[in-house]
């Protein structure tokens, strides 16, 4: 075959995943197994693998897949136990004497407490609790839902105390391979993972000083009296000062401390910071803006159930500092858990794995249940069963919401994971082939050449706008993107870095995160005028993160230890 055939068959499982759940509609559920199914025939044709090896690979994916599952099941069980708590109660009735402005709350309650909830939770889960909770607080369902979407961008790549850069970027890159070529460079893979997670804290932080301002102008353009940008900007200083906020300590934790952290850490600084700003007024136009009155709605704003306001002021269990507390004790647990070395060494010594899997060498895989974000989220639980004076019939409640959440995740999961795993580890074949991802890779920078950092964000998005998540974007295109830096002879971490940032940014138009928040507020069946809405910062975000790229690959002559 030519290097042009298999390039496109390497391309088929990526390009059949698009069709079938963008152009054909199909649920990914049904969409996914076929992919698998389809990468399994071409591996073992086309690429002449040894069936041993697809099996290897198939399980490696798999060991993959529990720990991710595990992750997203502490999260999605936290959020469900502080509902049942009333944690959450007390959270949403906190925010609502900050300011009548309805521009100051989008920023405080989705701009910055959604970014917090992206950073503990991820997976789509911020927009789902942001919406109602704006619902509660009186936004148009509608609003609620593009402006929940539109925190799907600088905080995704550290979501779910960084899932996207833990797993899918270490997990989408040939590990065992990489790290042998920077120990011959006198390097080793920690450094050159701190370097791809730094990379990305800063490419975010750049682009995502102007999202307050753009989540709000869009917000009173489309859904305002007066269909106004003037009303949107005239908040622009106050909008600014918030990106600030968020970014620089989002920044710096990323930079110096790891992918865990910067989302959580950046939106409890930045709510620090600006909610006492807005108390005072401070940098707020004269001005205070709201939606027209609710009977001058159109119907397709309204969702088919109503969150009444009146239910703001019924009093609450907890205070609004006793409802944070768990998010709070998560945030101390994770970083204790990954600075304190004894306490790091304790954690990592459960560990279930396999090792040369089915006997084919470097296919290996291990999960850490107490280690990973899951375990420690556990913990949380537990101490908020006591700390929030639960019953056990509640606790039983969430645990059982979240375990029927997971089982749809999951069936996909098992199907995705090992999908990409095959497509890593195709590269030992008896045929002496590249592995699929190195054919795609020659094939485009053979095509696009030297622009191609411009685009890579791009292709970033498209896996996220496929997949429905940034993990898995990474996980598929992370070593492909790595690829082509090889080819192009240019710096891998900062491609694999521009990856990240783009696959983030793909989640403002991700449907599944779009059908989520929608079914939240009783919106199913209209994603398709969110999407149209949310593709404008999607536009912008990508062009400022291609145009990064470029700088920093032939202004600044960005380099890395493969290099």
């Amino acid at each position: 075959m030519t290097d042009t055939t298999l390039a496109l068959l390497a391309f088929t499982p990526l390009v059949l995943a698009g069709v079938l759940l963008i152009g054909f509609r199909i649920a990914a559920k049904i969409a996914m197994p076929v992919v698998f199914l389809v990468t399994v025939i071409i591996a073992l044709t086309a690429w002449d693998m040894s069936f041993a090896r697809v099996m290897a690979s198939t399980i490696q994916g798999l060991i993959q897949t529990a720990g991710l599952l595990w992750i997203i099941f502490g999260a999605i069980l936290l959020l469900n136990t502080l509902k049942h708590s009333g944690g959450i109660t007390a959270i949403r009735n906190g925010f609502s004497g900050i300011s009548p402005d309805r521009r100051v709350q989008a920023i405080i309650v989705a701009w910055l407490f959604g970014c917090f909830i992206e950073g503990a939770s991820g997976f789509g889960t911020p927009a789902a609790v942001a919406a109602p909770l704006m619902v509660a607080l009186g936004f148009p369902a509608l609003a609620a839902v593009v402006v929940g979407m539109m925190i799907q961008s600088t905080p995704v790549s550290f979501g779910a105390v960084g899932t996207p850069i833990v797993v899918g970027v270490s997990s989408g890159l040939d590990r065992a391979g990489i790290t042998e070529a920077l120990e011959a460079n006198g390097s080793s893979w920690e450094v050159f993972f701190q370097l791809i997670t730094s990379q990305v804290a800063i490419t975010h932080a750049i682009a995502g000083i102007l999202m307050p301002l753009i989540l709000v102008v869009i917000m009173v353009r489309f859904f305002g009296a007066n269909r106004s940008w003037t009303e949107g900007l005239s908040i622009a200083p106050f909008a600014i000062f918030a990106g600030f906020a968020f970014v620089i300590p989002y920044a710096l934790v990323g930079t110096f401390l790891g992918p865990e952290f910067p989302s959580m850490i950046g939106a409890m600084v930045g709510l620090a910071i600006v909610v006492p700003a807005a108390r005072r007024g401070f940098l707020l136009p004269k001005e205070t803006w709201d939606f027209p009155a609710a009977n001058e709605w159109p119907a397709g704003w309204i969702g088919s159930f109503q969150i009444k306001l009146d239910e703001l002021s019924e009093k609450v269990p907890m205070s609004p500092l006793r409802g944070w507390t768990p998010y709070v004790l998560l945030a101390i647990f994770l970083v204790a858990s990954r600075t304190i070395d004894p306490l790091r060494a304790a954690l990592n010594s459960l560990s279930i794995g396999w090792t040369n899997i089915l006997g084919e060498a470097g296919i290996s895989g291990s999960v850490e249940p107490l280690f990973l974000p899951g375990g420690i989220i556990l913990m949380v639980v537990l101490v908020t069963y006591f700390l929030h004076k639960m019953n056990g019939q509640k606790l039983s409640a969430a645990v059982s919401e979240s375990t029927k959440t997971i089982f749809g995740a999951g069936f996909v999961l098992i199907f995705t994971v090992p999908m990409v795993r095959i497509l890593i580890n195709s590269g030992v074949n008896a045929s002496d082939i590249v592995s699929m991802p190195v054919a795609m890779a020659q094939f485009v920078a053979n095509g696009v050449g030297g622009v191609y950092p411009f685009f890579a964000p791009a292709v970033g998005a498209l896996g996220a706008f496929i997949a429905g998540s940034n993990t898995v974007s990474n996980l598929m295109l992370a070593e492909f993107q790595f690829n082509v830096a090889q080819q192009l002879g240019l710096s891998t971490a900062f491609m694999v870095a521009l990856q990240a940032v783009g696959a983030a940014a793909g989640n403002m138009i991700a449907i599944h995160n779009v059908v989520a928040a929608s079914a939240t507020v009783g919106l199913l069946g209209r994603e398709g005028e969110t999407i149209r809405k949310t593709i404008l910062p999607t536009i912008y975000y990508l062009l400022v993160v291609g145009t990064i790229g470029l700088v920093g690959y032939y202004v600044l002559g960005l380099v890395d230890p493969l290099l």
